[in-house]
């Protein structure tokens, strides 16, 4: 019989307003341990064995719920009700405008001024013959953030004996709106205090890519990666081609830029694999998202001290946001993220860790 997972719950501190956040941490027979937090819905540390089995955080974030409290970078947390951009944070449902909040320029980006990275979940702990997670569910009231319809979202996440944390991601609504959500993980397989990601080996299964503007907005044009320095059909080291003299390049800094996936949307895929030679740390990704958003830390600047109060220099940290596309309300030839009631917005997303 499998050894069980240990599942143990303890206080994160108080939010302003006295409610308390609570903190999960699942371990595995293997080592593997993932922290979790109600506050966001956010994951707050994954610790991994390297290839000579010693156990890191691979993960950048903050030491308590301070640190959260006043992140503006999304380390960890679920992004929503709308993860990315909106363009002029604007949209129509039904030919009805609805105007979102301008937090990023003049766009719209993450949910707002207070998107679910600031919102507080209620958490339900639970274990499984070969798994323990947590579920994790928030109310989105009609008009929250200006966004329409009552909206009941539910994360769950869940760490078993074969290294992999999956993430499923629910939601139900009362009246037509959008929805797109994703963790924003910023990960470093290096482990704490250490280099930048440049090193990397990074594969994504992708053909495609959708291209920015320089308001990181997409265009609208979904195009291809070959013979372009964003091809990662082939493991590639992020560094490699970063710095090329390329208009995409430009507009992000480096690399931010949302990969349109292979494969069909609503089934499970390979989404990318991600590998870090000194450690012999690799991270699978498989998905049931259209696509994937590619960010490489570009306005990480060593402003922002995180974990054992370390600054987060250039480039310490990349994401692998698996979501619909940037603005996709906006464009009708992408994926769509209208949900209308009696729908179910569902989203798996797994994430197997392992060396070689």
């Amino acid at each position: 019989m499998p050894a069980q997972i240990q599942l143990q719950k303890q206080p994160f501190r108080k939010l302003p307003d006295g409610q308390e956040a609570l903190l999960y941490t699942l371990t595995n027979a293997n080592g593997l341990s993932v922290k979790i937090t109600e506050f966001g819905a956010t994951i707050v540390a994954i610790n991994t064995p390297d290839a000579a089995g010693q156990i890191d955080d691979i993960l950048l974030g903050y030491d308590n719920l301070d640190g959260y409290l006043n992140d503006q970078v999304y380390f960890g947390v679920t992004a929503g009700r709308y993860a990315n951009r909106i363009k002029d944070a604007n949209f129509s449902i039904n030919s009805k405008n609805c105007q979102l909040a301008r937090n990023h320029g003049k766009n719209h980006l993450h949910g707002g001024n207070k998107g679910f990275n600031k919102r507080l979940f209620k958490s339900e702990p639970f274990t499984d013959n070969d798994s323990a997670g947590v579920k994790l569910s928030y109310l989105s009231p009609a008009g929250e953030e200006n966004y329409p319809g009552n909206l009941v979202t539910t994360v769950v996440c869940s760490v078993n004996n074969q290294n992999q944390l999956t993430a499923d991601f629910y939601a139900a609504t009362d009246q037509t709106t959008i929805v797109n959500l994703t963790h924003h993980c910023y990960f470093n397989l290096l482990g704490p205090d250490k280099a930048d990601i440049l090193d990397h080996e990074l594969q994504i299964n992708a053909d495609h890519f959708t291209t920015i503007d320089d308001e990181l907005i997409p265009t609208g044009e979904i195009r291809p990666v070959k013979d372009s320095p964003l091809d990662f059909t082939k493991p590639a080291k992020i560094g490699k081609r970063i710095n090329e003299d390329c208009d995409q390049l430009k507009f992000a800094k480096g690399y931010d830029h949302n990969f349109v996936l292979n494969g069909k949307a609503g089934e499970l895929k390979h989404a990318a694999t991600l590998h870090e030679p000194n450690t012999g740390r690799v991270m699978q990704i498989q998905s049931t998202e259209p696509g994937i958003q590619f960010y490489s830390g570009n306005f990480l600047d060593g402003t922002i001290k995180g974990k054992h109060k370390r600054p987060y220099q250039h480039r310490t940290g990349l994401c692998l946001e698996l979501q619909h596309f940037p603005d996709s309300p906006n464009h009708p030839n992408f994926p769509t993220t209208i949900l209308t009631p009696g729908q179910t917005y569902r989203q798996t997303t797994i994430y197997t860790f392992s060396t070689r």
